[in-house]
């Protein structure tokens, strides 16, 4: 069957296209597609892909490079001075003068705790040391016990005299005796005379051992006297540490500040009943924070005292701090444990130990990055330079 061709269907060749192009059939001009546009697009993935590939490269360089020249942990965290404000002496709580995350100075009254008892405690210790000051003799005055000595030693002269006298009536009685007796050998005198001369000589003698008893008994007097006085002194310095403990104990209940910080974890309130011990406050001291980076034991051959340290915390992206190895723990954090690791029982599993360093910070304070306590922190220790 012969198919007959349209006047409008048939191609109309253009004068300047090639005699190919004049030759083809309509139907395949219609099927052809446009150049292709995928060489510059692939290049462009090329070049990025170099570029991808220089920048890991110089990353991976300066990684590898700083990694050699630097010992690096995160296991490190801020640490500071905590100290516990704690009650001295028990009672009611009158006045509370700190709050929490408040500054205090050192020496500021931040806990008054009612001082009526131990106001009583101090007046009664005052008046023994006055008891006590009058039997020694403080204070200029003649105490009673020194005064017993002086009596004691007195009486004491007084019999040392009589014994002296009695000792010179004694030798008179014996030497009249004696004279009495040649004359009653010669009957000159009467033998009544003689009686009489014997019985004033052993008269005298007795006096004498009695002066010499009394004597005797004035040195004990003296000495229980001296003793006296010692005791005195003993019941002075006694009642002296008493009055200094009432003191002590009174003054105790004005609770200072004993550092200069930040009052944190309160733990009182008024009217409170406080017991000797109880911990009252816990002061962040202003005295400065330091970094305990704990490294493994397989990076501390080149770590050393006085090296340089960068470091970052986790809570301000932005800040890069530096500081140096201010000391190095003498055993791992392990041995310091409430219950520390024995390799001698069970079965032995080796793990790898950390050694705390102790950093201190050498920048100055920054209002902006503050570093409290606790913070966790990236440490990196320039080992070799």
């Amino acid at each position: 069957m012969a198919t007959t061709v349209r006047p409008e269907q048939q191609a109309t060749p253009s004068p300047s296209a090639p005699p190919q192009q004049q030759a083809a059939p309509a139907g395949a001009q219609g099927a052809a597609s446009p150049p292709p546009a995928g060489k510059p697009r692939n290049k462009l993935v090329i070049a990025g892909v170099a570029v991808a590939v220089v920048i890991a490269l110089i990353w991976g360089i300066r990684t590898w490079t700083y990694s050699r020249a630097h010992e690096s942990t995160d296991d490190a965290q801020v640490d500071g001075h905590l100290v516990p404000v704690l009650a001295k002496v028990g009672g009611y709580v009158t006045r509370v003068n700190g709050d929490e995350n408040t500054h205090v100075n050192e020496g500021d009254t931040v806990v008054v705790i009612d001082d009526s008892d131990y106001k009583a405690l101090l007046a009664q210790a005052v008046a023994n040391l006055a008891a006590a000051q009058a039997g020694v003799g403080a204070r200029g005055y003649t105490g009673q016990a020194a005064a017993q000595v002086q009596t004691a030693q007195g009486e004491g002269a007084a019999a040392d005299a009589q014994i002296v006298a009695a000792q010179a009536n004694y030798d008179k009685a014996v030497a009249d005796l004696q004279r009495t007796r040649q004359l009653a050998d010669q009957q000159i005198v009467s033998r009544q005379q003689l009686d009489a001369a014997q019985a004033t000589a052993d008269a005298d003698r007795a006096t004498l051992l009695a002066s010499q008893k009394q004597a005797a008994a004035a040195g004990a007097t003296v000495t229980n006297a001296q003793a006296g006085v010692r005791f005195a002194q003993a019941r002075l310095a006694s009642a002296q540490a008493q009055e200094q403990e009432a003191a002590l104990n009174e003054s105790y209940t004005r609770v200072t500040a004993p550092v200069s910080g930040i009052l944190s974890r309160k733990q009182v309130e008024l009217g409170q009943l406080m017991q000797a011990g109880q911990t009252m406050f816990t002061i962040v001291a202003d005295t400065g924070v330091w970094i305990t980076a704990n490294y493994k034991e397989t990076q501390m051959d080149d770590i050393r005292v006085g090296q340089q340290v960068e470091f970052e915390v986790d809570a301000y992206g932005s800040c890069t701090f530096h500081g140096r190895v201010e000391s190095i723990a003498a055993a791992t954090g392990a041995k310091f444990a409430l219950l520390p690791p024995d390799n001698a029982t069970g079965n032995f599993t080796k793990v790898v130990q950390r050694i705390p360093v102790r950093i201190r910070p050498t920048d100055p304070p920054n209002a902006n990055c503050v570093l409290r306590p606790g913070m966790s922190v990236d440490t990196h220790i320039e080992t070799k330079k």
